[in-house]
Formats: structure tokens, sequence, C-alpha cells
């Protein structure tokens, strides 16, 4: 089992990504902890650069598997499912933007809130039919390279557009692209799935990156779900890419991460 921790590479509003500020110091930490990867927080591939980022990943005997990009909703209100075709096509033009960086550093890239959440006065099913062509777009554009995108089925509360991995099954179907899965959360699955290793074994190899928060967002061991089932389940799909901390800087984002490693090191 291969671990990682979402870090951003800049200040972001989002509470569950746990690191955030001195970018070396981070990434020195997080390695000294144990841990196999950095999950990269990216708003704008613009802002960052690449061969810096991979080299002080790489210092530290580590690697990116995932790239977020959730901040660019958050920070900027960037969706595939606006009413305004000028804030679609910016959203579509900002994740193309990074496949380059993802290419670079061999990185799923990670569709989450860029979805956005139906407009007042605009039907599901044209949100829906906004985001299959916003997917496809985004995939075309990584055509010919290993880059893949995974979308997050998450919770009611953060937005009314694909909740479960069901939801997430029919949209692949929908978009029809082979460099398009899911990623899986339990902290959603916690409040959308009625079974949380049957929706694991449903999803399969669909699954093309994992992250772990406890019930209560808080790091795995401090709520109350089984992750020696859940991530027996994971194991039993044949996935063998990384399991990533995406929860609450609880009670401080040093304290989490330590203690996410030694409880998930420890099953």
């Amino acid at each position: 089992m291969k671990l990682s921790v979402v870090l951003s590479t800049h200040a972001a509003a989002f509470q569950a990504v746990a690191f955030k500020g001195d970018f070396e110091a981070n990434v020195a930490k997080i390695a000294s902890w144990g841990y196999d990867g950095v999950e990269l927080a990216v708003r704008d591939p613009a802002m960052v650069n690449a061969g810096q980022l991979k080299r002080v990943v790489a210092e530290h005997d580590l690697v990116v598997p995932a790239i977020g990009t959730g901040q660019a909703w958050g920070e900027e209100g960037l969706s595939f499912t606006s009413d305004d075709p000028e804030v679609r096509d910016a959203a579509i033009n900002r994740i193309a933007s990074h496949v380059p960086l993802a290419a670079h550093l061999d990185a799923v890239i990670i569709l989450g809130l860029i979805r956005g959440v139906t407009p007042e006065g605009q039907t599901h099913e044209q949100s829906m039919e906004y985001l299959v062509e916003a997917i496809q777009r985004c995939a075309e554009v990584a055509d010919g390279s290993r880059v893949r995108f995974a979308l997050e089925p998450m919770n009611r509360y953060e937005t009314d557009l694909i909740h479960t991995v069901e939801d997430g099954l029919e949209l692949i179907e929908r978009v029809g692209k082979d460099n398009f899965g899911l990623l899986l959360d339990t902290f959603h699955m916690n409040i959308e799935e009625p079974d949380i290793e049957y929706s694991i074994q449903m999803c399969g190899d669909r699954i093309f990156h994992f992250h772990v928060a406890d019930s209560n967002r808080w790091y795995p061991g401090a709520g109350h779900l089984d992750f020696m089932s859940i991530l027996d389940e994971l194991a039993s799909t044949g996935y063998r890419g990384f399991v990533s901390g995406e929860f609450m800087p609880m009670p401080d984002a040093d304290t989490a991460a330590k203690n996410a490693a030694s409880f998930l090191r420890a099953l």
C-alpha cells in the first residue's frame, strides 16, 4: 500500500487540504513520516514550475500520484456546468492546461469541485450534458499520453452532480473515454453509499485514485470507519495505486498526517 497526503502548492481556502505554506519544508516533513508521495493541489499550472516541483519531491524519494484541481472552483468560480459558456470554456481550458504538468509528473488529474453545481434556472440534465461535454474535451486533450482523469463522487451537501459510484459509472459510460475513471473518497462514501465495500467492488478497475478520511473528515482512525475492511476490498479489485489522505488538519496538520500514516501502516 502506497500512501500520500494532500499538499497545496499555494495558499488555499479549502479546509480539507491539510498542508499549505512552505512547500519544501512540508515535503520534507511528509517524507519523514513515511509517506510515499504527495498529492498536489494546484489551482493553476501557470503558477508552478514543474521541474522544480518534481526536483523537490524526488529529493525526498517521493512521487506525485495525483493533481487536485478544485481550487479553480473554490478560488475563481470556474465550473464545467456554469450557465455562462465563457466560464465553462475557462474551466475546460484550465483543466486542459494541467495535462503537460500531469504528464511530467506521471500523475492523475482529479476532477472534483470543478464540476460545479447546477445554477438556478438550469435543469439537472442540462448540467449533466455540459459535464459530459467538458470531460470529453479534456480527455481528448490527453489522447496519446498516459494522463488519466478521475472524477470524485461527492456528497449531496457539496454538489448536486454525481454523488455515488453508480452515478459515476453511468457518467463513465456517457463520456466513453478509456482515460476517464473515478476517484473514491471514504468521507463522501460514508454519506452516500449504502455499502462502502460493495461500491468499491462495483467500481473495480475504474478506480483511478483513492482518498481516505474518517467519518468526521478527520484523519483515518479518528472516526468510526472500518479501514481494514475498506482497504481489503480495495486491494481485491486489483488496485495498486495510492491511498491518499485528504482530511481536516485537526487537531493540527502535522498531528493529523503523522497519525494517519501510523494508523494506516499498522493495518
